[in-house]
């Protein structure tokens, strides 16, 4: 049975023209499930109106 994520895991494979052997795939399952689990972490946050964004610096 296919995992939710192997759909996209194939998508962006196929956009991005990466090859991607089998034995990655559950590691790159792993990852992008962390990762998805943080993000919505920050998307759940929310901040006041008054807020502004950080001033951008260069070297």
């Amino acid at each position: 049975m296919a995992e939710p994520l192997d759909d996209y895991i194939d998508a962006l494979a196929k956009a991005l023209a990466l090859p991607i052997e089998e034995a990655w795939r559950p590691a790159i399952r792993a990852n992008l499930d962390v990762s998805l689990r943080l993000a919505r972490l920050v998307d759940k946050f929310a901040l006041p109106d008054e807020s502004e964004p950080a001033p951008v610096f260069t070297a």
